[in-house]
C-alpha cells in the first residue's frame, strides 16, 4: 500500500531558538571581556587611540581573537535562527544570508591577521572586509526591521534606529585622527553589539508568544 500522508509538518523548535539567542548575547559579552582583557594585558595600549584590531596583532592576539570568534559565532547564531524562524519575505532571505556572510567576515578579519602589525605580505583583505562589513551592517537591520515587527514593533523600531545610526556613523570613522579612532571604534562595536542582541532578544520572545 502506498503511503499517502505528506511531508512532515515544519515546527519552531523552542529550547532550540533560546539556545542559540543566548548564544548569540553570550557572544557579544565574551568580545566585550576579551577586549578590556586585553586593555589592561597588552604593553603600552592606549585604548582612545589604538583600534581593537592593534590588540589582535602580537603576542597576545590570542586573547582578541577569542572574542572575535565568539562574535562570529553569534552573527552565524543570528543566522540560523532566522531560517528557522522566519518572518518576513525576500527582505528577511536577504538577511538571513546577510547574518551569514557577516559572520565569515567577522571570522576572516580575526583569521587573516592583516592589522595592527602593518602586515602587507601576499594579498591583503582586510580593508575590503571592512568595507563590506560596513555595508552589511547598515542594509541587515533595514532588512529584518519587517519582520521584527511581527513580533513586536519595538523591535523593528530599534533594528531602524540602529541602521541609521551606523549608516551616519561609520564612516566618520575612516575621517577620524589616530589620536581618537580606537574610542570610537568601540563605540561602533556598541552599535554591532545592539543590533544583534535585539535579534537575539526578538526570537526568544517569538518562543513566548502563544500558538
Amino acid at each position: 500500500m502506498i503511503d499517502e500522508a505528506g511531508p512532515p509538518t515544519a515546527h519552531t523548535r523552542p529550547v532550540l531558538v533560546v539556545a542559540l539567542a543566548w548564544y548569540a548575547i553570550m557572544g557579544c559579552v565574551i568580545f566585550g571581556i576579551t577586549i578590556l582583557i586585553a586593555d589592561f594585558v597588552v604593553p603600552d595600549h592606549d585604548w582612545i587611540a589604538d583600534t581593537i584590531s592593534d590588540l589582535g596583532a602580537g603576542r597576545y592576539e590570542f586573547i582578541v581573537d577569542i572574542g572575535i570568534y565568539a562574535f562570529a559565532a553569534s552573527l552565524v547564531s543570528i543566522a540560523l535562527l532566522a531560517a528557522h524562524v522566519h518572518l518576513g519575505g525576500w527582505s528577511w532571505s536577504f538577511g538571513i544570508i546577510g547574518f551569514a556572510v557577516l559572520g565569515l567576515i567577522v571570522f576572516l578579519v580575526g583569521a587573516r591577521n592583516e592589522y595592527g602589525d602593518n602586515d602587507s605580505d601576499g594579498v591583503v583583505i582586510h580593508v575590503y572586509l571592512v568595507y563590506v562589513l560596513g555595508l552589511l551592517m547598515a542594509v541587515l537591520p533595514w532588512a529584518m526591521a519587517d519582520g521584527a515587527q511581527r513580533i513586536s514593533p519595538i523591535f523593528g523600531r530599534i533594528l531602524i534606529g540602529t541602521a541609521i545610526l551606523w549608516t551616519i556613523s561609520a564612516p566618520i570613522f575612516f575621517f577620524l585622527p589616530n589620536s581618537v579612532d580606537g574610542i570610537y571604534e568601540r563605540y561602533l562595536g556598541l552599535i554591532a553589539f545592539c543590533m544583534v542582541i535585539t535579534m537575539a532578544r526578538l526570537f526568544i520572545s517569538h518562543t513566548h508568544k502563544p500558538r
